[in-house]
């Protein structure tokens, strides 16, 4: 009976499948506020945002309340509005309060959102009567920048993140193995979508599977780098139309014992490619990951050219991204290829008996 396919590690989309349990230590995110509030989701952070508004404009409506009622400005707001006839000297319309035109909790929080959005007080102000109200006047200020800078500054870095522009980083769906220059090699398609470049790009690739260590320690993701190739040399490449990356199946590889036939058994295989640089247009360094499963691994095929000149200029068919066509690749492990090349050699080289 087949056995059951694990999870993925990272899934063909760039996200990584690890769910993070039993962390005791939840405080330490609170050490890097800026950072959380960057990486919770736009419904958790557009609350937050709100909130944080809304409660610091009730937090000072009670202050201000609170400085009003301290100071008599409620008792003589309602005696005015109870007799508009007194104006003499030594009358409620002689008095002085902190803030004008404040008689109940809400024009204080009226008043509140006046003092820190900065729409204008209009008929509410500060007079020179109270020092605690042009204190207070001062922090809320303070206060209500201070929240500005940290929240809509959280808002530009989320619509700026660098994920965004990893969408249109594109890998192939599938990868392939044949032979190159003798070689059998492991290859796959990258392309950019989008005209603006992506500066200093590099790729790498790793093979994360399960296995075990001559004492008995079973490590479930063992992660192995594996050397990669590039029409350009090194892992640098410069992606301005879809490359070709591919990687040799030597005697370095951990591919080098899989042939056509247990490919598909290797149900704990799982190759990662990892594309980083950094945006032309915005000098933030991006990241675009895929992985390829062993059913995802096509054996004997190759992709199909999609670059044709056209009028003077290079012509890209997307369309055909993915698409591959049959070629003749031995049905053997890369161990078994390069063993009779060795005979072949060997035997050429003799002497004729």
């Amino acid at each position: 009976r087949a056995r059951e396919r694990r999870a993925r590690f990272v899934g063909k989309n760039g996200a990584c499948n690890v769910a993070h349990k039993n962390i005791r230590e939840q405080g330490r995110f609170l050490q890097d506020v800026f950072t959380t509030l960057v990486d919770l989701k736009w419904p958790h952070t557009l609350l937050i945002f709100t909130m944080s508004f809304l409660c610091s404009w009730l937090l000072f409506g009670m202050v201000w309340w609170l400085i009003a009622f301290a100071h008599g400005d409620l008792d003589h707001s309602t005696r005015l509005q109870r007799d508009p006839r007194e104006g003499v000297a030594g009358t409620p319309a002689s008095f002085v309060p902190c803030v004008t035109s404040i008689h109940s909790f809400t024009s204080a929080f009226l008043f509140s959102i006046e003092v820190q959005v900065t729409i204008g007080f209009g008929g509410r102000m500060v007079t020179e009567e109270c020092p605690a109200a042009i204190l207070v006047l001062i922090v809320q200020n303070i206060v209500g920048l201070v929240i500005n800078a940290i929240m809509l500054g959280c808002i530009f870095m989320k619509t700026s993140q660098a994920h965004r522009r990893a969408e249109t980083l594109i890998f192939s769906k599938h990868a392939v193995i044949a032979l190159r220059e003798g070689k059998l090699c492991f290859m796959l398609r990258v392309g950019d979508l989008r005209k603006s470049m992506i500066i200093s790009a590099t790729i790498r690739m790793q093979v994360v599977k399960k296995t075990a260590s001559l004492e008995g320690e079973v490590v479930p993701l063992n992660q192995i780098d594996i050397q990669m190739e590039n029409p350009v040399g090194g892992n640098s490449i410069f992606l301005v139309s879809p490359l070709i990356i591919y990687h040799v199946i030597d005697k370095n590889s951990p591919l080098y014992d899989i042939s056509p036939v247990n490919l598909h058994h290797h149900e704990d295989l799982e190759i990662i490619v990892i594309l980083e640089g950094v945006v032309e247009t915005t000098g933030i360094t991006t990241q675009a990951r895929t992985s390829y499963l062993a059913d995802e691994i096509l054996w004997g095929q190759r992709f199909v050219p999609i670059v044709a000149e056209e009028d003077g200029r290079y012509s890209v068919d997307y369309s055909k991204f993915g698409n591959t066509v049959k070629v003749p690749t031995p049905s053997c492990t890369a161990r078994q290829l390069e063993e009779d090349k060795s005979i072949m050699d060997a035997m050429s080289l003799s002497p004729k008996g």
